[in-house]
């Protein structure tokens, strides 16, 4: 499975970025062959308003089954949940923490946005 996360940086020692839209990049990572890539989210970042859209929309197009992110608002988790995009919920840490937080089940998986727009 594909699983984006984002990410201050672009490797799996990277801290976690709690802002979803704003986030400074999105890493991909594949959970089977360990394969990643790294987005620049600088459109997101530099948004005056709408980021947490552009960013699920960028993300929804990457192909992925799942985000992995500290916080998402509803706009946001609404264009991923369209685009059949679990979003899971990781306390802040590195990115590698949260992989294998994932693949121990002890993420929580979200069924709505869990901080308000503009957070």
């Amino acid at each position: 499975m594909r699983v984006a996360i984002t990410s201050q940086g672009e490797t799996q020692e990277s801290m976690l970025d709690e802002r979803f839209g704003r986030a400074a990049r999105i890493l991909v990572v594949d959970t089977e062959d360990g394969r990643m890539e790294s987005i620049d989210n600088t459109a997101g970042v530099s948004a005056s308003q709408g980021a947490g859209i552009q960013t699920a929309e960028r993300v929804a197009g990457l192909g992925v089954g799942a985000l992995i992110t500290v916080h998402c608002g509803p706009k946001a988790f609404a264009v991923l949940q369209h685009a059949g995009v679990e979003v899971w919920s990781s306390p802040p840490g590195t990115v590698a923490e949260a992989l294998k937080g994932f693949r121990e089940g002890r993420l929580a998986r979200l069924g709505s946005a869990d901080v308000a727009t503009h957070w």
